[in-house]
């Protein structure tokens, strides 16, 4: 196969190379492609490999006139327009494919080239990760050696040597780049990143749909990562809150507030009656983009977190809300609270929503909420804290009912708290809370479902706590009278391991887990810890190096209160020596060159400013004659010292030393 590759003319070879570097500049796109878009684009990548191979003709401009417009309206019909960053990668992708079809001399090879850039450079508009960057350099590597090829136009230059040339230029470019990357202001994303689905997926969303989804897959991305000030709190109280579920139609929980987005910005503070006791928390948390305007943190915070750039806003369920969705990693300090308490203490304050149900749903439920409430009523102990006492009667049933906590429930029908309580007995913690929190309404204790994350799990190669998708969790806050909102987990009681010593539970194996289940496990997970670690240190130092980490650089160098003028400076000034420094490094490699060489040039020109014209690859003792011929006697002691200086040059041995020489010059009558 390389022999025939070899045999090829030089233009079908660069072709290929080119195509092959287009292909792997594509591929990452696939999965943000429509499906026809990467069908065409390697349908035309392997026919114009194939006509580089034949040497076949090009097709003619109306078969490309055609294909672009049948691309145009597909583009329009998949996106509903020819704007926006979907569309418009779409159409580079295309066009760059088509352009292939054009490569007939060097100009059409430079488009390509480019239009091959700007496409690398759309692989970030979706991921920012450490393997989109890793792949884009072997691009970058791999455009720039096809680019320095076509530069050679004479012979048949291997391509491992337009490659070397490629790596020295990207070698000598980075620490151009990297001052860039640090001097040059830091602009907010232009764009964000692809709408999320979570459906059939643990992670969090805006509502729960209770018994649609039959096993939940365990999703082991990284949802957020922590950095404890001193000694972290147990795991069993890592409540992250995020969203709280307070409306239900039967099957669907939902939120209270308002639509939380730019529209209803500034969003008006809600009165959380927040009171916090004992001594905080401090963590620096670093949240991956989830395009949702949820800032998580620990129960519970007063302050609002510290993140530039951001507004938050804190609801009355103490929830923290920013002004905007996160599209990229925000990385922000918070001092939370485990010992709180919070909302009213009177029940008159509490909305009529948290106790209300929708009728005609889980009949089997309420009739168990009256026998439940019948049978502490009527134990002397319970009372004055009735309400209490039923809250643990509640728990009571689910430690000892033959509950189970697993990822397979199945698909449950319309009475969801029914089957959950009566029939089937299983399910993870979107089923336990809502049959909880139904069956607690029932009894008019007003109650809720927290949805966040909980728990996680350190890195000990970093030392940051991680939290994954898997440990999405959703719990209750039930109130109660001269405490305010409780929170209360009955997840906690199917499952201790779930919220206490965190014994997992794991999505059922795939072929492929099944075919690596011989694997060391320990090794697997230190595995996985290295290069989450890896992922994290990218995530800190390069994807959020943010503007307030520049101004801070410009403190560490002396400036008391830098802004974007010191910051310009500081780059002006690394400019300007860069300049300076390449000046002295060209004035010094002048010096370098060969002193018996620029004594003769020396030479040479003070006989042409005589008038005599000397031949560009005279040697001394030729210019030795010309000088005596024209000028006589009177120039015989220089036709000497050119004698003189070309033995010292090519003699076996040499007379008179190179600096002998220069001062013998110095003392020449020079004709006029």
């Amino acid at each position: 196969m390389l022999n025939r590759l070899d045999a090829l003319p030089r233009d079908a070879r660069d072709t290929l190379f080119l195509l092959l570097v287009i292909g792997w500049v594509v591929l990452p796109q696939v999965t943000n492609l429509p499906w026809w878009c990467s069908a065409l684009a390697a349908a035309v990548l392997v026919w114009r490999g194939w006509l580089a191979v034949a040497g076949k003709p090009l097709p003619n401009g109306w078969w490309l006139l055609g294909l672009l417009a049948l691309t145009l309206g597909a583009t329009f019909m998949s996106h509903r327009t020819l704007l926006g960053r979907d569309a418009g990668v779409t159409l580079i992708v295309v066009l760059l494919a088509l352009k292939t079809l054009e490569l007939r001399a060097r100009r059409d090879a430079f488009v390509v080239f480019f239009l091959g850039f700007f496409t690398m450079l759309t692989n970030f508009f979706f991921s920012q990760s450490l393997l989109t960057a890793a792949a884009m350099l072997v691009a970058l590597l791999g455009l720039l050696t096809a680019l320095v090829n076509a530069h050679m136009p004479v012979g048949r230059p291997p391509l491992r040597q337009a490659a070397r040339t490629a790596a020295t230029m990207a070698l000598l470019g980075a620490p151009v780049m990297a001052v860039l990357f640090v001097l040059f202001p830091r602009f907010a994303p232009l764009w964000g990143i692809p709408s999320d689905a979570m459906t059939g997926r643990s992670g969090l969303s805006t509502s729960m749909r209770v018994g649609n989804i039959a096993a939940l897959a365990l999703d082991e991305t990284i949802a957020m990562r922590l950095r404890f000030e001193g000694r972290p709190p147990p795991q069993s109280s890592l409540y992250f809150r995020g969203p709280v579920l307070s409306g239900f139609d039967g099957r669907e929980w939902r939120v209270l507030q308002p639509r939380l987005d730019a529209d209803t910005w500034p969003l008006r503070p809600g009165n959380a009656q927040l009171e916090v006791s004992g001594g905080p928390v401090r963590y620096e948390a670093t949240l991956e983009p989830n395009n949702r305007p949820w800032l998580l943190v620990m129960d519970a915070t007063n302050q609002p977190p510290q993140s530039p750039g951001f507004a938050a806003v804190m609801t009355s369920d103490l929830q923290w809300v920013l002004n905007r969705p996160v599209t990229d990693l925000l990385r922000y300090k918070v001092e939370s609270y485990p010992a709180f308490r919070h909302g009213p203490r009177t029940v008159a304050a509490v909305l009529p929503q948290y106790t209300q149900l929708p009728p005609d749903f889980n009949p089997r439920t309420r009739a168990l909420a009256a026998e439940i409430r019948a049978q502490v009523a009527s134990n002397p102990a319970a009372t004055g804290r009735l309400q209490a006492a039923l809250v643990q009667a509640a728990m009571e049933r689910l430690r000892t009912g033959g509950y189970r906590y697993t990822l397979e429930p199945g698909v449950y029908g319309d009475h969801t708290a029914d089957e959950f309580w009566f029939d089937r007995k299983e399910g993870f913690c979107e089923h336990i809370a809502s049959a909880f929190v139904v069956l607690m309404r029932s009894m008019d204790i007003p109650a809720r479902i927290v949805t966040g994350y909980q728990g996680g799990e350190r890195n000990n190669v970093d030392g940051f706590w991680v939290i994954r998708q898997s440990d999405a969790h959703a719990w209750t806050e039930v109130w109660l009278a001269d405490q305010g909102w409780v929170r209360v987990d009955p997840t906690s009681a199917v499952s201790p391991g779930r919220t206490g010593s965190f014994q997992r539970l794991a999505a059922p194996a795939g072929v492929l887990a099944t075919a690596l289940g011989t694997v060391d496990p320990k090794l697997a997970l230190n595995l996985r810890a290295a290069w989450e670690a890896l992922n994290n240190s990218w995530n800190q130092w390069v994807l959020n190096y943010t503007q307030s980490k520049q101004l801070d650089l410009l403190k560490n160098l002396g400036f008391e209160t830098p802004s974007w003028e010191d910051l310009s400076y500081v780059l002006i000034a690394i400019i300007v020596f860069v300049a300076l420094c390449g000046a002295a490094w060209t004035l010094w490699e002048r010096r370098q060159h060969d002193p018996w060489l620029r004594l003769l040039g020396r030479v040479r020109k003070r006989l042409g400013d005589a008038g005599l014209e000397l031949p560009p690859a005279a040697p001394p003792r030729q210019i030795a004659q010309l000088v005596t011929a024209r000028f006589g006697e009177a120039a015989q002691g220089l036709a000497d010292w050119l004698l003189k200086l070309e033995m010292q040059r090519y003699a076996r041995a040499p007379g008179a030393s190179l600096i002998a020489l220069q001062r013998e010059y110095k003392q020449l009558a020079w004709p006029h």
